[in-house]
């Protein structure tokens, strides 16, 4: 799959421009100057990286257990799988973190929850009380859905103050010594090129530390093209998750060349012991 051309996006922000608001200019502003700019990896092209070790794929990993049907046992084997393999975090809905805090507890493996999931319109405060909610409950990874419907009616400077709500949770547990961390999630099956650029300065803009590709439940997740774009958008010093179709250790190795920093996966254990998975997210 051929990368995008920064000349062919630039062209598509320059035709948002006119559907976004005042505030949301400065975003898609922004979003040429990172598309022009050398300093940005993204779209240069696969950057070759080193052979990871088991260990090392383990730990680009959030185990995911996201599906709605999901049991106590569902949640238990991923915890247990999670601490066996070494994986970064257990991925899991909102009522489920305090059993997880439980199980990973001492493991070294970080509680991962989703804030808005899978549609992203809530409410900001909603949102913020979600976040306050999982960072009581143990979480101190939260993977947000930004405002979907916001972002493609223009009303972008909205999409950051909401990112932004969620953020501030975060940063106020941090400076209650939790550190806490904010993924942000793009849903890019549903937006256009231009789109996912805007959102991505809209995320930086408000503090996030990750851009997220997918919730695993539209069609379509990461594509080595978005995350490439992502990458090149965002810079080299902010997170880039890849989440959804993710199946082998190929598949994350050309994630990373591509610009991901973080892998999200359900098929986790069969990327790391190379066995056959059909997992979908």
């Amino acid at each position: 799959m051929a990368l995008p051309s920064p000349d062919a996006v630039i062209d598509e922000l320059n035709d948002l421009r006119s559907s976004v608001s005042k505030a949301g200019e400065v975003h898609v502003d922004a979003a040429i100057a990172a598309l022009q700019s050398p300093a940005s990896p993204g779209l240069a092209g696969p950057e070759p990286q080193p052979s990871l070790s088991v260990k090392g794929l383990a730990a680009r990993i959030d185990h995911t257990q996201l599906r709605p049907e999901a049991t106590d046992a569902d949640i238990e084997a991923v915890s247990h799988e999670a601490i066996e393999h070494a994986f970064a975090s257990v991925c899991v809905a909102p009522t489920y973190v305090p059993l997880v805090n439980e199980l990973l507890e001492d493991s070294g493996v970080a509680v991962c929850t989703v804030i808005g999931f899978p549609h992203g319109a809530n409410r900001p405060s909603t949102k913020a009380h979600e976040a306050m909610q999982a960072i009581r409950d143990g979480a101190v990874e939260l993977d947000m859905v930004l405002n979907i419907g916001a972002l493609r009616s223009g009303a972008v400077a909205d999409v950051e103050q909401d990112i932004a709500e969620v953020v501030n949770v975060a940063r106020r547990a941090r400076d209650g010594g939790r550190d806490v961390i904010v993924k942000v999630i793009l849903e890019t099956a549903l937006l256009s090129d231009a789109e996912k650029a805007v959102a991505c300065i809209a995320a930086k803009q408000a503090g996030a530390d990750f851009v997220k590709t997918s919730t695993g439940f539209a069609d379509g997740g990461a594509t080595l093209r978005d995350v490439a774009l992502m990458r090149q958008v965002v810079g080299p010093d902010m997170g880039v998750k890849a989440s959804g179709g993710v199946r082998s250790a190929d598949d994350v190795e050309a994630m990373m060349a591509h610009g991901a920093t973080r892998i999200g996966a359900s098929g986790s254990v069969a990327i790391v012991t190379g066995a056959k998975t059909e997992a979908s997210y």
